[in-house]
C-alpha cells in the first residue's frame, strides 16, 4: 500500500507536469482561434472583444492555467471555441469510436505479437525467424498513412472486400447482427493498419526477452525433468520473458483512448485522434487540452499499472 501510495502522488505530479507544458505549448503555437474583423465575415472588433472576454482569452495566461486546471479537477474542461458545445460532451461522443479502434489493435498487436515473438526466439536463425523479421521491420518503417492509402486502394478500390473510411454505413438503418457485422467491416483495415505500423516493436521484445528466459538454469532444469518443449516454453519461460513486454503495453496503453491521428484522418474513424487534429488546426484550445487531458491520464495510468503488474509477476521487482 505504501508502494502504491508513492506511485500514485508521482503520477499525479506527472500528470500537472505534463497539462501545464502542453497548457502552455499550445498557447505558443502561431494563430487566434476566434475570427477576425479582417476576414469577410460581418463581425466587429465589440463582439470579437465579447467572445475573449466569453473564453477568458483576455486573462493572463496564468490566470487561464488555473482555470483550466481547476476545470479539469471538477470535470469541466469548458465549451468548444469552434462549435460551442461542452467539451466533455464531444469527447463523450468520440470515446466509444476510439475505444473500439484501440482495443482491437492492442489485442491484436500483443497476441499475435508475443505469440510470433516466441516463435522468432525457438526459431533463432532460422529462415522463419528471419522472414519474421524482414516483413516486421518492413511494415515498421513504412508510415502510417501511407499503408492506410495502398490497403484503401487495394481492399476498397480495387477489390472492393471492404469499406474505406467511416464507423458504420450510415446510408442503411442497420442493428443487431447485421450492425455489428458492418461495424467489423470497417474496422478492419484501421485494425490492420496500425497493427502492421506497430506489431514489430512487441515482437522484437518478446524476441530478446524469450533468447534470454530460454538460455537460464531453471530452463535447463526444467527439461532435464523430461517437461515437454511446450510446457518448458509457455509454463516457466514465457513467464519470465513477459517484463519487457508488459513495460511496452504500459507505454503503448493510450492508442486505446487516441489513436492514431494519421490512420484515423485517412479512413474518416471519428475518434478522438481526429477530433484533436481538427482543434490543433482551428485552434480550438478547449477541445485541444480535452483531449490531452484524457491521453495524460492514460499515460499515466498504464505506466502505473504495468508497472503494478511487473512487481506482480517479477518478485524481484516486489523486494526492491
Amino acid at each position: 500500500m505504501r508502494w502504491l501510495a508513492v506511485r500514485l502522488g508521482q503520477a499525479l505530479l506527472t500528470m500537472l507536469v505534463a497539462l501545464v507544458a502542453l497548457f502552455i505549448l499550445a498557447r505558443l503555437v502561431p494563430g487566434d482561434p476566434l475570427p477576425s474583423t479582417d476576414d469577410d465575415r460581418p463581425i466587429t472588433p465589440g463582439q470579437v472583444a465579447r467572445l475573449r472576454e466569453l473564453y477568458g482569452l483576455d486573462q493572463p495566461l496564468t490566470v487561464q492555467l488555473g482555470r483550466f486546471l481547476g476545470g479539469a479537477v471538477r470535470g469541466d474542461l469548458g465549451s468548444s471555441i469552434q462549435y460551442g458545445r461542452p467539451v466533455v460532451e464531444m469527447v463523450r461522443e468520440r470515446l466509444p469510436a476510439s475505444l473500439l479502434l484501440g482495443t482491437a489493435v492492442l489485442v491484436v498487436n500483443f497476441s499475435l505479437g508475443l505469440w510470433l515473438g516466441v516463435l522468432q526466439a525457438r526459431r533463432r536463425g532460422r529462415w522463419p525467424d528471419r522472414l519474421l523479421t524482414f516483413l516486421s521491420l518492413g511494415f515498421y518503417a513504412m508510415p502510417a498513412f501511407w499503408l492506410g492509402l495502398m490497403l484503401i486502394l487495394l481492399f476498397g478500390l480495387h477489390l472492393r472486400w471492404l469499406p474505406v473510411s467511416g464507423f458504420e454505413d450510415s446510408s442503411r438503418a442497420l442493428a443487431g447482427g447485421a450492425l455489428a457485422m458492418d461495424r467489423l467491416r470497417h474496422l478492419v483495415l484501421p485494425v490492420a493498419t496500425l497493427s502492421l505500423v506497430t506489431i514489430a516493436a512487441s515482437m522484437r521484445y518478446q524476441r530478446g526477452a524469450m533468447i534470454e528466459a530460454l538460455a537460464q538454469p531453471f530452463v535447463t532444469s526444467a527439461r532435464a525433468r523430461g517437461l515437454t518443449e511446450e510446457r518448458v516454453v509457455w509454463g516457466h519461460a514465457w513467464r519470465s520473458a513477459l517484463p519487457p513486454v508488459l513495460t511496452l503495453f504500459g507505454l503503448w496503453l493510450p492508442i486505446v483512448v487516441v489513436g492514431s491521428v494519421f490512420v484515423e484522418q485517412v479512413f474518416a474513424w471519428p475518434g478522438l485522434g481526429s477530433l484533436a487534429a481538427n482543434a490543433a488546426g482551428s485552434r480550438d484550445y478547449p477541445v485541444l487540452m480535452g483531449t490531452a487531458v484524457l491521453a495524460t491520464f492514460v499515460v499515466v495510468m498504464g505506466n502505473l499499472l504495468s508497472d503494478a503488474m511487473l512487481a506482480w509477476l517479477d518478485p524481484r521487482v516486489r523486494a526492491t
